[in-house]
């Protein structure tokens, strides 16, 4: 079990890595085009957080979002039978 724990997290940080990256490309190309003091609620009303709060709640939105989208796509493509067998942590493992 000892030796599970590394490959676990090197199959974690294979998929944090690159969305922490794609985080920072999606932010600059959103915020390039879109002012954070001019976005409004739902409601309407302005929001009334800090240029910097908004842009690092978007980093971390859009992070957990291609994170989430990473990891989606690597349970999917393990085998099948080794899922069912193992569990979902199972598909981390070929």
């Amino acid at each position: 079990m000892a030796r599970r724990r590394p490959a676990l997290r090197m199959h974690l940080l294979a998929i944090l890595w690159p969305s922490f990256l794609m985080a920072g490309v999606l932010e600059m190309l959103v915020f390039a085009l879109v002012d954070p003091t001019t976005l409004r609620w739902m409601g309407g009303e302005t929001l009334t957080l800090s240029p910097g709060a908004v842009y690092t709640l978007a980093f971390f939105v859009f992070w957990g979002v291609i994170a989430m989208a990473g990891l989606l796509t690597r349970l999917l493509e393990g085998d099948p039978e080794h899922i069912n067998r193992e569990g979902a942590s199972g598909a981390f493992r070929h």
